[in-house]
């Protein structure tokens, strides 16, 4: 089985790569490596900071890397959080504070259509590849469910009545933004030789 380093200490977006990849590749977070160093996030897309965090990490360790970068675009927020998203409500970073501050933002609104968007950036030797996945749908008037994390449970998929945070981790990836991403991340590494 080969190693490749999660450029994350996110044990949330971790546990649902795995869930995917199963055991065909040996996924290694920041965490595991106790590289507790924090990777600014400057950029104003998600390509562009998934890059930095792959290129940050693998210029560290010289092994192969992939990074992750997610943001939930709100159609009647003109597109925000989006790149923002882990760091919308700036005065009191927390999921939560982001959260509240969403709900907020959209009270009294009808439209609440959003979309998710996940961008893999994976570094090899003499290679860097993006992989990208979407889920459509909208924004709750209240947060519902207790699994997932983020803004999870104020989003329900098109074609569902469940949040994300009302789902188990297989119906969540049924619809995920991630699941794609990494479908297509799991695709491009059997490719070049690096799971069997």
């Amino acid at each position: 089985m080969h190693s490749i380093i999660f450029a994350s200490s996110n044990h949330h977006k971790m546990h649902e790569i795995q869930s995917i990849l199963k055991q065909r590749i040996d996924i290694k977070s920041l965490k595991d490596l106790h590289d507790n160093q924090d990777i600014p996030e400057p950029y104003f897309t998600l390509e562009e900071n998934a890059l930095i965090k792959a290129k940050t990490i693998y210029d560290r360790y010289n092994q192969a890397v992939f990074s992750e970068d997610t943001g939930l675009f709100i159609d009647a927020l003109h597109g925000e959080p989006g790149v923002k998203s882990a760091r919308y409500a700036l005065t009191k970073k927390s999921t939560l504070n982001n959260v509240d501050l969403v709900l907020d933002l959209l009270k009294n609104k009808t439209h609440r259509t959003a979309y998710f968007k996940t961008v893999i950036c994976c570094i090899l030797p003499q290679q860097t590849a993006y992989f990208t996945g979407y889920t459509f749908g909208h924004i709750s008037s209240e947060i519902k469910g207790n699994s997932g994390f983020g803004y999870d449970g104020i989003f329900t998929p098109n074609t569902s009545d469940k949040t994300f945070a009302e789902m188990d981790l297989d119906s969540k990836n049924s619809f995920s933004h991630r699941r794609q991403a990494v479908d297509k991340f799991a695709v491009y590494l059997k490719n070049v030789k690096c799971i069997d």
